[in-house]
């Protein structure tokens, strides 16, 4: 496993490092510190990255791990970050949904806005337990829960 073939693998799935650094950065500048800090962490352990999972599950993991330790140096969480920057990914029309709905998983705690976001990317309870170290049946009483604060959110 080399260099070439992570940076394949890396590009293959950089849009999990994105959304995650767009929902936990507060400014630019954080957001570049938390990507480069990401990829350094990430190839950092490739060579430990055994094959048991899916890329994309281990890189999960990874920037989660960074992000959270990253914010725990800076202890400094800032949910009102202006999503209208990164609009030229979204559609036209949907635009204020996508807004809103970002808006809506920052207002969640740290712990639930991953757990969150996995789940709206498709991860099952199984795999979300295994990125963040937690039972599945914890898994499912936070997504529960963290539903519901995200449907209060929206329907305000």
């Amino acid at each position: 496993m080399g260099q070439k073939e992570f940076l394949l693998l890396l590009k293959s799935n950089q849009n999990i490092i994105y959304k995650l650094v767009h929902l936990y950065a507060n400014s630019e500048e954080d957001k570049k510190d938390f990507y480069q800090e990401i990829v350094l962490q990430a190839w950092k352990s490739y060579p430990d990255f055994r094959g048991d999972s899916k890329f994309s599950t281990w890189l999960y993991s990874i920037c989660l791990h960074t992000i959270f330790t990253l914010i725990k140096k800076t202890n400094q969480i800032d949910y009102t970050d202006n999503l209208r920057q990164y609009e030229h990914h979204l559609t036209e029309s949907a635009n204020d949904e996508k807004e809103h709905l970002y808006q809506g998983i920052r207002s969640l705690q740290e712990v639930d806005k991953a757990i969150m976001t996995l789940h709206l990317d498709g991860y099952s309870n199984q795999e979300i337990a295994e990125i963040m170290g937690m039972t599945a049946n914890l898994v499912g009483v936070k997504l529960h829960r963290a539903k519901q604060q995200l449907i209060k959110f929206l329907n305000q």
